[in-house]
């Protein structure tokens, strides 16, 4: 195993993770954005009223992003096995 592909090992997980947390990520921080645009120009500053809305955005999405999700996952677990037979000599 050389340091080549530590580093593309290292690199392949992180660009999975982003690619797994990006649609969460994304509309948590478009929800919020708009409840604290909608907070500020109406001066409530109820603290549920950030939260709530976050929380069911985030399931929805990962209700209808799960299964993507886990085809990326798979995917890359897979391959990772696949390749242990390479790395051992």
């Amino acid at each position: 195993m050389t340091e080549e592909y530590i580093v593309h090992l290292f690199r392949e997980a992180f660009y999975t993770m982003l690619l797994v947390s990006a649609p969460i990520l994304l509309v948590s921080l478009i929800v919020g954005l708009v409840i604290s645009i909608f907070q500020a120009a109406t001066s409530i500053q109820e603290f549920t009223l950030a939260f709530v809305p976050k929380i069911i955005a985030v399931a929805v999405v990962i209700v209808l992003a799960l299964p993507w999700m886990m085809d990326v996952m798979v995917s890359f677990t897979l391959n990772l096995f696949q390749q242990i037979p390479t790395l051992v000599r």
